[in-house]
């Protein structure tokens, strides 16, 4: 996490005043009937969002960091048919990604896709690294299985590296990643971006359980918004691509961050 500004510090100085929770606490913690919102702000509302939050929240510690930092690479096909299916609002629709976290410097190859009524299922299988041609067989079988191509058919488009803190609440019926400091380099145009200010929050939680950061989040005045790292991250590094659907968002986006992106 970048230290050159006082929000920056502000975040670190609050993250550390939560009590930690280890990897092997949080593997006991199975939301059977999960829900998924994300939330879009920036890192001034974060900062007061872990001020409400203390006593409250554990933050996951590993490696020595309550802060991790993943790399993401999506493969789409030729025609962006991922990226379009986003767009266009289908459903059920998927994306392909290549994740590797950092810290423990595992990588997986993962396959999301989304269903009619907005459920979001995730499968993926270990590989060895990013470069993909490594277990050849094996990415083709677990690709062609979900979403019926293989590595030939899809090629890298997207890399993002971000920063996350994941927060439990002490009933350890709910999750909280909070995704910042992205940054995005597109394979196809060689252009880079970075969204400065921007946080990504989602929230995973145990069916309709009460949410104690639901009420933090109201006070703040957060509201629910979608986001696709991958879509916004195509957008803002690609000026020729079709972005119809998501102007509007990117406006909001702008707005939050006090600065036009894309």
């Amino acid at each position: 996490m970048k230290k050159n500004s006082p929000i920056d510090n502000r975040i670190s100085e609050l993250l550390n005043h939560l009590e930690p929770i280890t990897l092997e606490q949080m593997s006991g913690i199975k939301l059977m009937n999960r829900t998924d919102t994300k939330f879009v702000t920036n890192k001034r509302k974060l900062a007061q969002l872990l001020e409400l939050a203390q006593g409250h929240y554990f933050a996951q510690f590993n490696a020595g960091s309550k802060i991790a930092e993943y790399m993401t690479t999506y493969w789409d096909t030729d025609k962006l048919d991922f990226y379009f299916e986003h767009h266009n609002g289908r459903a059920p629709r998927q994306k392909v990604r290549v994740r590797t976290y950092m810290d423990s410097n595992v990588t997986f190859l993962e396959v999301k896709t989304k269903n009619n009524h907005g459920r979001t299922k995730k499968k993926r299988i270990e590989v060895p690294s990013q470069e993909m041609d490594q277990e050849l067989d094996q990415c083709n079988t677990f690709l062609d299985g979900l979403v019926h191509r293989k590595l030939t058919d899809i090629h890298p488009t997207v890399r993002n590296h971000f920063h996350r803190i994941t927060l439990v609440n002490k009933g350890k019926t709910e999750r909280l990643t909070i995704d910042f400091d992205v940054e995005f380099h597109n394979f196809e145009t060689g252009e880079e971006a970075q969204t400065g200010e921007l946080v990504i929050i989602e929230l995973k939680r145990d069916g309709n359980v009460y949410s104690p950061i639901l009420d933090l989040l109201r006070t703040l005045r957060i509201k629910p918004s979608g986001f696709s790292k991958y879509c916004i991250g195509s957008v803002i590094t690609n000026r020729h691509l079709k972005h119809n659907m998501f102007k509007e968002k990117m406006v909001r986006i702008g707005k939050l961050v006090g600065e036009r992106l894309g």
